[in-house]
């Protein structure tokens, strides 16, 4: 008799997690598949330190196969779910086609930038939701600084020293507060621009506060720390129109930039709305056990998925690291008893408080609910980030170290073009092959 196959559906912290629980679990006594884009898990939170030349990226990429030792990786992009055949169907990164059957399936998608129709956004931004993002960000601030240390137009020189960011949540604000660093360090190593005022930098959101999802208390030192370094706060403001001479902001003001980072949310993967099932807000519904109702064989959790929220009756789980790591524990522990081992349980978790690294030696944080700020904050974010991560850990913090104490290294390679890297894009961890209209 064949041993249960477990397909599980992406390597974000959600399936991740999963794949690790079943192969400590079960080993070979069933056989899993994980399906996903890449080879690596992508430690997304530091990923602003990526962009900003503080990590390499090889620091938050963890191995898939030399840290899931009894799951086989299969490369390629899930295309769509037969409900009823019990199959999925993918794309692998040389264009062809697969397909396999499953026993249990987990759907641990994730989740993809949120478009708004705001004229020129999809041409003219990026986004930030995976590592071909953050390379292509890397390279760019650095080349729109040394392109400015050599045109003499004063427009131009100050269009390519501005970096318009939208969205204060979390991913904006880190982004920002890394960024002005970044380019601080990188205009004072360009002979050319050391007597010309600082890089720029301007977050953008329609909230009134930056961090506005998060505590208040939060949200304050964040603000703080954005304003000591520079950075032009423009809360209870929208973009109206994007160019590729920068933004008009809904107030009438333009703003001459050649970088508009895309950071306002994220929407569930498109596959959700392809199944056909009941979703809310996009996301795919799941009973208190991660199971779609009427497929008990399949478990949805992450960002895909919208988890009632015991802990808040009538709500549902919100889209966090903290909730899909656990989550995949979740659903691996429900398909365990699905087999005979142990017993389900439902998904209930209290978040334990939420860190915001703002680069150099500030931060903020509440564990347990505790404020915290400054480099008390900074310690327990990165302590943090540490035990969380699956792998990596001496190196991430070996390149903390060199960080502190070496200046950074400022080159650009150019290896991943602005055409392959949309803001309208289903694969944010994937670099698009070949040129637009190609």
């Amino acid at each position: 008799m064949s041993p249960v196959r477990i397909v599980i559906v992406g390597a974000g912290f959600a399936g991740y997690q999963a794949a690790r629980t079943l192969s400590r679990s079960l080993r070979r006594a069933a056989e899993i598949v994980l399906i996903n884009p890449n080879d690596y898990f992508l430690y997304l939170p530091l990923l602003p330190e990526v962009a900003a030349g503080v990590l390499e990226p090889r620091r938050v990429s963890v191995s898939l196969t030399g840290t899931l030792p009894h799951v086989r990786l299969v490369l390629g992009n899930v295309d769509s779910v037969d409900l009823t055949g019990r199959k999925v169907t993918w794309t692998d990164p040389e264009g062809e086609r697969g397909e396999m059957g499953y026993d249990r399936l987990v759907l641990a998608v994730g989740s993809v930038n949120k478009l708004l129709p705001i004229p020129g956004v999809a041409e003219h931004a990026h986004g930030f939701r995976g590592m071909p993002e953050a390379l292509y960000l890397r390279d760019h601030v650095t080349r729109q600084i040394e392109m400015a240390a050599n045109t003499r137009d004063p427009r131009e020189r100050a269009a390519r020293r501005t970096f318009v960011v939208v969205g204060a949540g979390y991913t904006g604000t880190e982004v920002a507060a890394h960024g002005v660093l970044s380019t601080d360090a990188l205009a004072r190593q360009n002979t050319a621009l050391r007597r010309e005022p600082r890089p720029r930098w301007v977050l953008i959101d329609v909230a009134d506060r930056v961090l506005p999802g998060l505590d208040e208390r939060l949200s304050r030192t964040a603000d703080r720390v954005l304003r000591r370094r520079g950075v032009d706060l423009r809360l209870g403001t929208s973009v109206k129109e994007a160019t590729s001479d920068g933004v008009l902001l809904d107030d009438g003001e333009f703003i001459d930039t050649r970088s508009l980072i895309w950071c306002v949310g994220v929407r569930p993967d498109p596959l959700v709305e392809d199944l056909g099932l009941a979703t809310e807000h996009g996301r795919l519904r799941v009973d208190q056990y991660l199971a779609v109702p009427g497929h008990p064989e399949v478990l949805a959790c992450g960002d895909a998925a919208a988890v009632p929220d015991l802990t808040r009756p009538g709500e549902f789980t919100a889209m966090t690291a903290q909730h899909a790591q656990r989550q995949g524990k979740a659903a691996a522990h429900n398909i365990l008893a699905s087999l005979g081992r142990g017993t389900p349980r439902p998904y209930k978790h209290h978040d334990l408080g939420f860190t915001v690294d703002l680069g150099g030696v500030k931060a903020a944080a509440d564990p347990l609910h505790i404020p915290l700020a400054g480099p008390a904050a900074n310690a327990v974010t990165r302590g943090y980030h540490l035990m969380a991560m699956p792998g990596n850990r001496v190196r991430v913090a070996a390149d903390w170290l060199l960080d502190a104490a070496l200046p950074r290294q400022a080159v650009q390679f150019g290896l991943v073009p602005s055409w392959s890297v949309p803001l309208d894009t289903e694969s944010p961890e994937v670099a698009r092959p070949g040129r637009r209209g190609g």
